[in-house]
């Protein structure tokens, strides 16, 4: 009993750790083809939101479909900025930008087809959400989606702006 509270204990603190961390340095593409460097992630001092993805994942583009709809007025109230990071391994990274073109994302795309940066979080499924506050520092972080989770997402960031 004490080993599994011990354990619970080392994960609830990890979590923590975690969810006041700095944003690692890795490096990805975008889906132009430039370097990225994650530790340089930023939206001008206002919050941005790190969106990890995939193109055959159903939730995924569910939730990036539902957050495109309110985006603009998410922009406007807030100046939030969403990163939308595709997991596809290599042999399917082809389908990410006709992908995000004919769904009409705005988003800035960027490529980790190792899903290097994602399990820097202990992301461990998908969709994975990170919201980062204006100093990029890691202050939320959900696995999967549910319709209507977009509003929570929402709420987490209109907490860092008031």
């Amino acid at each position: 009993m004490r080993k599994i509270f011990a354990g619970m204990l080392v994960m609830l603190f990890g979590f923590i750790a975690t969810a006041q961390a700095q944003l690692p340095k890795l490096t990805l593409r975008d889906i132009n083809g430039q370097t990225i460097t994650t530790d340089t992630l930023n939206n001008g001092g206002k919050p941005f939101i790190i969106d990890f993805f995939a193109t055959w994942c159903k939730p995924c583009n569910r939730e990036l479909d539902a957050i495109s709809e309110v985006y603009e007025d998410w922009q406007k109230d807030t100046g939030v900025k969403i990163f939308a990071v595709s997991i596809d391994q290599a042999q399917n990274i082809n389908k990410v930008r006709p992908m995000v073109e004919q769904k009409g994302w705005d988003y800035d795309v960027l490529l980790d087809p190792n899903s290097d940066f994602r399990r820097s979080f202990g992301g461990q499924m998908i969709p994975f959400v990170v919201v980062c506050d204006g100093n990029g520092k890691v202050v939320y972080q959900h696995n999967g989606y549910t319709e209507g989770a977009e509003n929570e997402l929402y709420d987490k960031v209109k907490e860092l702006v008031k």
